[in-house]
């Protein structure tokens, strides 16, 4: 079972609304939900409102193992970048993974069942908040991460395709044992030279993308290392790729992309 903790109303209340309409505040609302018992914390940045029945598109943002939520807060910058969105960047917990199965460094589940589902049950939870409190518009709900937090988005796509609209991930990949099953539009940006998730593995869980989104055909160029997957059935859930010849890092033009990927990819 999961609640949102207590103060939160109060912070968001105190923090919410920028002296600027249309921007971010300078700082984020910390909010907290409980997990299974366990405290889970995230930053939020909610946009001025200038009409109070107007939905809001939301965007999760989740960092790489070993980051956390204030570091990826800078990398992404997504709510400077989409100033009208709704932007959650939250917070994992320490979990193994093949680098480091002790688990000693915060990260995110790779698949269904891991760590009792804690963060498909955090993702759920923040949703139903989102939607509640601040009129997250249920079309337009986005997921993307880098690296680990990647590799949680697509785990999103694969056991939450009702729930999100697209994913625009960077040097993540799909777990083996997962499966996607409903077209989502998406947007993958991969390094040749990495080697922390290898590049083979993350063109592997392109194509097996561009499966699900019917987007199977050559692809045309769209810029330097750019190529768009057109999708049958009115294009609604392409699958757009930035190759670069880096190793395992998040290009600082990454975020733009992935925003303008976003705003033309409501859930068909």
């Amino acid at each position: 079972m999961w609640k949102v903790g207590v103060g939160i109303a109060l912070a968001a209340a105190m923090l919410a609304v920028p002296a600027t309409t249309g921007a971010h505040p300078q700082a984020g609302i910390p909010m907290q939900w409980t997990i299974d018992g366990v405290q889970r914390n995230a930053i939020v940045f909610v946009p001025a409102s200038t009409n109070g029945a107007a939905k809001r598109p939301l965007v999760f943002a989740f960092h790489g193992h070993g980051g956390n939520a204030q570091g990826t807060v800078q990398l992404m910058h997504i709510q400077t970048v989409w100033p009208q969105a709704l932007v959650v960047y939250p917070q994992g917990l320490p979990s193994p993974t093949p680098g480091d199965p002790s688990g000693t460094k915060p990260g995110w589940q790779f698949k269904v069942g891991d760590s009792g589902d804690r963060d498909l049950k955090l993702f759920d939870a923040m949703v139903a908040t989102m939607k509640q409190r601040y009129l997250a518009d249920p079309k337009r709900i986005y997921t993307t991460g880098f690296s680990n937090g990647g590799i949680f988005s697509y785990l999103l796509w694969a056991e939450r395709p009702k729930t999100i609209a697209a994913v625009g991930e960077v040097a993540g990949s799909l777990d083996a044992s997962e499966t996607l099953t409903v077209p989502r539009a998406m947007l993958a940006v991969a390094g040749t030279h990495d080697t922390t998730n290898p590049y083979q593995g993350q063109v592997d869980s392109i194509n097996l993308a561009r499966q699900a989104d019917n987007a199977t055909g050559p692809g045309v160029p769209c810029g330097m290392g750019c190529t768009f997957y057109a999708s049958a059935g009115g294009n609604k859930t392409p699958v757009k790729t930035f190759i670069h010849q880096g190793a395992h890092v998040y290009p600082p033009w990454a975020s733009p992309q992935i925003v303008k990927f976003f705003k033309a990819h409501p859930q068909p």
